[in-house]
C-alpha cells in the first residue's frame, strides 16, 4: 500500500499529526493494537498550558527547566510553552470535554514542580481518554487507520533513506508501506521495566526501529520513575496520578510522617525524581509509603479511575491510606529530532514520546507529555504539508535469514534484570553486568525479522532498548533529575552539557552501539 504520509503509532501525537495533514494527501496510520490502547489513552493528568491570569508561557519555561536540572533545549521548550494555550483552546474548539467551571472556564489543578496551577483536565482523571477519543473522532476521511498492524522493519535504501515500513497482521500475514514521509510516533519503553504505568504496548518499538534505520538517538539514560504507583502484592498495579497530591494528599510512612517534609521546599509536590528517589530508600529498607488521602475534597468524585482502581485491588478508601511504590514512567530521551520532527534520516519523522527534542531535559514536568505530543505533531504536519509526496529509491537493502540456534530470553527476565540494574539507583557494577550479559544476545537488526514471530522481535526491541538505555546510564558518570548513581551521586558541573549520543554502525560486521559526547 501507499501512502503520502506513514504513521506509525496511534496516541495523541499520531492523532494530532493526522489531522493536521492536508486534506490531500493520502495518510495511513498504523497501530499494533487499537486506538484505545496507548500510554496517551491512559494519561490520567492532564495538559500544562498557561491559561491563568497570573500565568504566563515563561513561567511555564522556568518551571520547566528546573525540574528537567537545566539541560532543556531552549528553542523547542520555547516553542512548546507559548504555543499551549492555543493547541488548548483548539481542542476545546472542536469538542474535546475538558473540565470547566460555573463560568465557563478552565479547571486549572497543580501537580508537581509547578509554580501555579495550569494543569487542564478532562472527566478528572481521565484526560487522556477524552483526548484521544475526540482526536480520533474528528478525523479526516483521507486517513486509512490500520489497527493490529504490528510494525517490525523500516525500509532504508542504499542511500539510507527511508522509504516505508513492514508490518504483521494479527493473523501473521505480512504487509508493505511505501511512503516518502515515514512519522515514528510508537509511544515509550515502559515494559522494558518490571514496574511501570505504561500500557501493555508501550515496548520501545519506535526507538528500536529508528536505531536500527540508522537514527541518531540522544539522552536515552533518562528514564522517569513516577514517584506513586499502586503498590499490591509486591508489584504495581496501576497509576495513581500526581493531581491527587496537588489537590491535598500527602505521602507518609507506616507512623503517618510525612516523608517529604524537609528534603524539598515543595514537599509533596517536588520534581518527581526527587518524590519518586525517597520513595524508593524506604522501600529498600523494608518501609512501606502511603498516599494519605484523607484530606482530599470529594475524592471519588474528583478521581474516579483511581477510586474504580483500588476498589478492583480492595483498598480499603474508607481508611484513607493508599499503598505506593515509583514505577517506570516516561522516557526523555528517544530519536533525536528537530522542532518539526525531523531525524538525521532521510524521510523518517519522530514524535511524541519516542521522539527527543530535548525539551524535558533530565526530569519531565508533570503533564508536559501530552502537551508535548500535541505541539510538535501540530508542526511535524505544518512541515509536510509543505513538502512533494515523491518516493525515493525502493531498493530494500537485503537481510540474511535469522540463524536457526536464535536464543532469546523471557521478556520478565529482561524487565526484572533492568529494572535491577538501570532503575531509579543506578552503578557501574551493575550497569555493566547488565550490559554484558544484554550483549550476549543478538542486535535487532542484520537478519530479515519476517521470518521471526511477533514475540520474537518484541523481545528483541526489548533487549535493543535495555541495551540503549544501560549503554547511556553507564557513560553518565553523574547524577542528574531521573539519572542516580550511587557511585557519583552529584551533579557535575562539566556534564551539564553533554550530550550521550547512540547511533548504529552500518558494517558488514557484527553492529554495535556507540556513543559520542556532544
Amino acid at each position: 500500500m501507499d501512502a503520502d504520509v506513514l504513521i506509525i503509532g496511534s496516541g495523541a501525537s499520531a492523532l494530532q499529526l493526522a489531522r493536521h495533514l492536508r486534506p490531500t494527501m493520502n495518510v495511513i496510520l498504523l497501530t499494533k493494537s487499537t486506538l484505545q490502547h496507548s500510554n496517551s489513552f491512559l494519561a490520567q493528568g492532564g495538559v500544562a498550558a498557561a491559561l491563568g491570569g497570573d500565568d504566563s508561557p515563561s513561567s511555564h519555561y522556568n518551571d520547566t527547566v528546573k525540574a528537567g536540572r537545566l539541560t532543556n533545549a531552549s528553542r523547542p521548550l520555547h516553542i512548546m510553552t507559548r504555543e499551549a494555550p492555543s493547541v488548548i483552546h483548539d481542542l476545546a474548539s472542536i469538542g474535546c470535554a475538558f473540565d470547566k467551571d460555573s463560568l465557563g472556564e478552565f479547571q486549572l489543578g497543580r501537580e508537581g514542580a509547578h509554580g501555579q496551577s495550569r494543569i487542564v483536565h478532562g472527566g478528572g482523571d481521565q484526560t487522556g481518554r477524552r483526548l484521544v477519543e475526540c482526536l480520533a473522532g474528528v478525523l479526516p476521511p483521507n486517513v486509512t487507520v490500520l489497527e493490529n498492524q504490528f510494525v517490525f522493519e523500516l525500509l532504508i535504501n542504499d542511500q539510507n533513506e527511508c522509504f516505508g515500513a513492514r508490518s504483521k497482521d494479527a493473523y501473521g500475514k505480512i504487509h508493505t508501506f511505501l511512503s516518502p514521509h515515514t512519522v515514528l510516533a510508537a509511544g515509550g519503553c515502559g515494559q522494558v521495566y518490571a514496574c511501570t504505568s505504561n500500557a501493555a504496548s508501550a515496548e520501545g518499538d519506535g526507538i528500536a526501529l529508528a536505531f536500527e534505520a540508522g537514527a541518531e538517538l540522544i539522552d536515552m539514560e533518562y528514564i522517569q520513575f513516577h514517584p506513586t504507583l499502586l503498590y499490591i502484592n509486591g508489584q504495581g498495579a496501576g497509576l495513581i496520578s500526581e493531581a491527587v497530591r496537588g489537590e491535598g494528599a500527602v505521602l507518609v510512612d507506616e507512623t503517618g510522617r510525612r516523608i517529604m517534609k524537609g528534603v524539598h521546599p515543595m514537599e509533596d509536590l517536588a520534581p518527581r525524581h526527587v518524590t519518586a528517589q525517597t520513595i524508593f530508600h524506604y522501600r529498600q529498607k523494608g518501609r512501606p509509603v502511603f498516599l494519605d488521602i484523607r484530606h482530599v475534597p470529594r475524592f471519588h468524585e474528583r478521581f474516579p479511575s483511581i477510586t474504580a482502581l483500588c476498589l478492583k485491588h480492595k483498598v480499603d478508601l474508607k481508611q484513607g491510606l493508599i499503598p505506593v511504590a515509583p514505577g517506570c514512567h516516561f522516557i526523555m530521551g528517544g530519536v533525536k529530532t528537530d522542532d518539526k520532527g525531523r531525524t538525521n534520516v532521510p524521510g523518517l519523522y519522530a514524535v511524541g514520546e519516542n521522539a527527543c527534542t530535548r525539551v524535558h531535559g533530565a526530569s519531565r514536568l508533570a503533564s508536559n507529555s501530552l502537551l508535548e505530543g500535541l505541539v510538535f505533531g501540530r508542526r511535524a504536519a505544518r512541515f509536510l504539508n509543505s513538502l512533494s509526496s515523491s518516493l525515493p529509491s525502493q531498493q530494500r537493502k537485503k537481510c540474511p535469514p535469522p540463524s536457526v540456534r536464535l536464543h532469546l530470553p523471557e521478556r520478565k527476565v529482561i524487565q526484572k534484570r533492568t529494572m535491577e540494574a538501570a532503575g531509579i539507583v543506578r552503578n557501574h557494577k551493575d550497569l555493566h553486568g547488565h550490559k554484558k550479559w544484554l550483549d550476549s544476545f543478538p542486535m535487532s537488526h542484520g537478519f530479515d525479522k519476517g521470518m521471526l514471530t511477533k514475540e520474537q522481535v518484541t523481545v528483541l526491541f526489548l533487549l535493543q532498548t535495555a541495551r540503549l538505555i544501560t549503554t547511556a546510564a553507564l557513560e553518565r558518570k553523574e547524577s542528574r533529575g531521573s539519572h542516580f548513581r550511587s557511585d557519583y551521586p552529584e551533579e557535575q558541573a562539566e556534564w551539564k552539557d553533554q550530550t550521550i549520543l547512540l547511533q548504529s554502525h552500518k558494517k558488514e560486521t557484527n553492529d554495535e552501539p556507540y556513543q559520542t559526547l556532544g
